[in-house]
């Protein structure tokens, strides 16, 4: 009788985990953004929200502990502005974008559909081979974001895409549809957000800087701004208001000739 055959399964060579966490003052869309992630990447594993008071290097320390060599973390600050951390944790680099127009599943509430731990192709606009700083970027997007085969918690099936798209001025377009088999077609799934990058280091959120995004502006010199030109509107239309009533009393003043009136006085 001849001995059954053994299958074995398939050797699971790409350990790659990558760790996805927020810190204290995450708002809701951000958390929520986080969870979706964390569900379309079989290969993530979560953490517990840190504190602002601690030291953004200590990260290094929880992926360690965590056995992730990936990071994904979003760094909340003033409950107004979310950044968005991508490192490579055992030896750099690592990358820091402003995040825009952030868009949730629950939220969009698309057509689109895929199984929970499938695996996705990546697609990349030709704009990322251009620069040095896009190609950075590129691999370390890909090295993130990219499950990798025969991962235990994934399914051997590839039915979405992770689109990231380069637009002129420089910001990176996310977005995940689903590759409709019968059609060829891509229906959208979410969620969708917009990174603008401000630096890359050259460690793992420690390090020389790499590149820096000429083009980026503080949010809080963006709002400054804003208030100027606000403080600016508000004193010229009091300056034309008091100019006006100026005006009005100087007019008040002028005794203009009153040929009626004159005639009547004449007959009494």
């Amino acid at each position: 009788m001849a001995e059954e055959e053994v299958v074995q399964k398939p050797e699971w060579t790409n350990r790659e985990r990558v760790l996805v966490f927020c810190s204290r003052g995450s708002d809701y869309r951000t958390r929520h953004v986080m969870n979706d992630l964390k569900t379309i990447m079989p290969h993530s594993r979560g953490e517990s929200k840190m504190s602002k008071t601690t030291s953004i290097t200590m990260i290094n320390e929880i992926a360690e502990m965590a056995k992730c060599s990936k990071c994904i973390y979003f760094e909340a600050r003033k409950k107004k502005d979310t950044y968005l951390w991508l490192a490579n944790v055992e030896d750099g680099p690592s990358a820091k974008f402003l995040v825009h127009n952030i868009h949730t599943m629950e939220e969009l509430r698309l057509t689109g559909n895929c199984l929970k731990a499938s695996r996705p192709l990546l697609s990349f606009g030709s704009e990322f081979d251009e620069q040095p700083s896009s190609r950075l970027i590129k691999q370390l997007l890909k090295q993130t974001f990219a499950t990798p085969n025969h991962h235990p918690r994934s399914q051997p099936f590839i039915d979405h895409i992770f689109s990231f798209s380069l637009t002129p001025d420089g910001k990176i377009w996310f977005r995940n549809f689903q590759v409709v088999d019968e059609k060829m077609e891509l229906q959208e799934i979410g969620p969708r957000m917009v990174l603008e990058i401000a630096t890359i280091f050259k460690g793992s959120f420690e390090g020389a800087v790499l590149y820096e995004n000429p083009n980026y502006m503080n949010p809080n010199a963006v709002r400054r701004e804003i208030k100027i030109a606000q403080r600016n509107k508000y004193i010229n239309r009091k300056m034309s208001e008091q100019g006006r009533k100026e005006k009005d009393e100087k007019l008040r003043q002028i005794k203009l000739p009153d040929p009626v009136g004159e005639e009547f006085n004449q007959l009494a």
